[in-house]
């Protein structure tokens, strides 16, 4: 990381910027994507600070806090957003809020604009069960959709080592749907580099991790996983779907 860079990333979160056009955005990604597609992760962060400003957000499902911890070295009281469901497992709230204790990051929980029991009132029980799709759509997709209207940019911890639908994921993304920048700083990042960083920088881990649980999802929808087996193997099993929505 450059001194320079890392003060422009800082300076720039203390400025409220107006939101970019489309346009503009797609300009950013034609001209940065291959720039910046072989950088270090933390070069990524710090030029998207630098970039959109407040206008850039980290999300996290706290399976692990390590996009997190490395965007609040770069630029300290970065947005982190999470949604809350109301499916999570205990131990997943639990991460958030003890990232929200020991980071430095601004934590915003997102959620639904129905609870779990509205959703029961007027989708029928356990849509999770009936219709996972809508039941994401409505829990996870929408609700980000609403949060990243304040933003122009947003990063996510997508790997490409996770599935093989994410194995072209790129660094620097246009997400059509949402007309947002899509940051991934750890695609090109392989599971032993994630593992040697939270041991390097003692970095919080949702304990289902080390319980079976290596892809964590809604409890409703996400199972252990045997050894050896993929990693998402454990989300929405033996139901075909892979993905929550957010992501495609």
């Amino acid at each position: 990381m450059t001194s320079a860079t890392t003060h422009a990333a800082r300076a720039a979160r203390g400025t409220v910027t107006e939101g970019r056009s489309p346009e503009e955005l797609r300009d950013l990604v034609s001209h940065w994507g291959a720039e910046l597609e072989l950088a270090p992760a933390e070069t990524i962060v710090e030029w998207a600070a630098a970039t959109f400003g407040e206008r850039f957000c980290v999300t996290s499902s706290m399976g692990d806090a390590v996009l997190a911890h490395l965007a609040s070295r770069v630029v300290p009281g970065i947005d982190v957003v999470f949604l809350d469901t109301g499916y999570h497992f205990v131990e997943t709230l639990g991460t958030r809020d003890a990232v929200e204790a020991t980071l430095p990051v601004n934590l915003r929980t997102i959620t639904p604009e129905q609870s779990v029991a509205e959703q029961d009132a007027t989708e029928g029980k356990d849509l999770f069960r009936t219709d996972p799709d809508r039941c994401c759509a409505l829990r996870k997709v929408a609700p980000l959709q609403r949060a990243l209207a304040d933003y122009d940019a947003w990063a996510t911890g997508l790997r490409r080592a996770e599935t093989h639908a994410r194995v072209i994921a790129p660094v620097i993304g246009w997400d059509a749907k949402k007309q947002k920048v899509k940051v991934s700083p750890l695609a090109r990042w392989s599971d032993e580099q994630v593992e040697a960083y939270i041991a390097e920088h003692h970095v919080l881990v949702n304990p289902l991790v080390y319980d079976g649980y290596p892809s964590i999802g809604c409890a409703p929808c996400t199972r252990r996983v045997a050894p050896g087996d993929d990693a998402r193997s454990g989300r929405w099993a033996g139901t075909g779907k892979t993905e929550c929505g957010i992501h495609i």
